[in-house]
């Protein structure tokens, strides 16, 4: 994973990037894509269009695998897709569990409870990072394994909940196990990244 350093998401230093960093790719429209689809997933949940829902989640999922695999093997990576990709997810993923938890599901819904969690955890990331790059003037951004992991058991457990709601199924026992598994991958992951950003202050203190 290419190191990013955040000094370039200063606004004056980003406008003074070469086009290359900034022109839109290939792999970026698909990032686009699924911003754009975010919206309509949304409203198909909130008027009951769960198939309509289903489907476009599974393409804004699809994106997501495809721009990834396009920056990497088609030598497309660029800093305004490196900005974009994690937003993209982040705001798709949010978006669907917030409005799973407010609206009135047909089966079981999201708890309330859960998105103030995962949101917590974003939060604080974020705020964790700017933190350091305050303290420290720079900091390289490296997803991880298990924030991999997170995200894509996030997207199955959301696609999976979709074709509950779409063929009427009520697996009650196996909502409650995925949510379960879920809860303990993103309390993990939030641990993982705080012992890293603490290791990351405590060494580049010490030079």
């Amino acid at each position: 994973m290419k190191k990013i350093n955040l000094r370039k998401f200063n606004l004056r230093l980003f406008k003074r990037l070469s086009a290359h960093e900034k022109r839109i790719t290939v792999a970026t429209l698909f990032t686009i894509i699924r911003l754009l689809l975010t919206p309509f997933i949304v409203g198909a949940m909130i008027f009951g269009y769960w198939g309509i829902a289903f489907f476009l989640f599974i393409v804004a999922a699809l994106t997501d695998a495809i721009d990834g695999s396009l920056a990497r093997f088609c030598n497309q990576k660029t800093f305004l897709g490196a900005c974009l990709d994690p937003i993209a997810d982040k705001l798709l993923l949010l978006c669907c569990f917030g409005t799973l938890a407010f609206i009135n599901t047909p089966l079981f819904a999201i708890p309330r409870w859960f998105v103030f969690f995962v949101l917590a955890k974003e939060v604080l990331q974020v705020g964790g990072a700017i933190i350091l790059y305050k303290v420290k003037g720079h900091l390289d951004v490296h997803p991880t394994l298990l924030g991999k992991l997170t995200m894509v058991v996030q997207v199955c457990f959301i696609i999976w909940l979709f074709a509950c709601y779409f063929f009427n199924w009520v697996p009650i026992k196996t909502y409650y196990t995925m949510l379960s598994i879920l809860l303990i991958l993103v309390f993990a992951s939030l641990t993982q990244y705080v012992v890293i950003g603490v290791k990351y202050f405590l060494i580049n203190s010490e030079h």
